[in-house]
């Protein structure tokens, strides 16, 4: 049964960092490829950042390029997502997934950013 456990949200200033982390079980976490998403009130979740498997590859939204960093440890099934210099439009709860997913989320963890 697969599972993912995200952590690390909070109550942030406007510039400020924070540190989502996302803990994968249930699956073969190095074969997949892993994303970062992010729902925030009365709009669509949105793809924020991707990774690949193996090597590693990145990939991000145009909102968030050149702020947000997105790593993993595959020896401890989890994907990090490196938040810098956020902003209040960056408000949202946040969500892993593993790529292709069979439609399972877990609870997310919110992010608020306000001064």
């Amino acid at each position: 049964q697969v599972q993912l456990v995200e952590s690390g949200g909070g109550l942030v200033q406007p510039g400020g960092s924070l540190r989502l982390s996302c803990a994968a079980s249930g699956f073969t976490f190095s074969s997949y490829d892993m994303s970062w998403y992010r729902q925030a009130p009365g709009k669509q979740r949105e793809l924020v950042a991707h990774i690949t498997g193996i090597f590693g590859v990145t990939n991000y939204a145009d909102s968030v390029k050149g702020r947000f960093t997105i790593s993993r440890d595959n020896a401890k099934n989890t994907v990090y997502l490196q938040m810098n210099s956020l902003q209040p439009e960056d408000t949202a709860v946040y969500y892993c997934n593993r790529v292709p997913n069979d439609g399972a989320w877990g609870p997310g963890t919110q992010v608020t950013v306000s001064s």
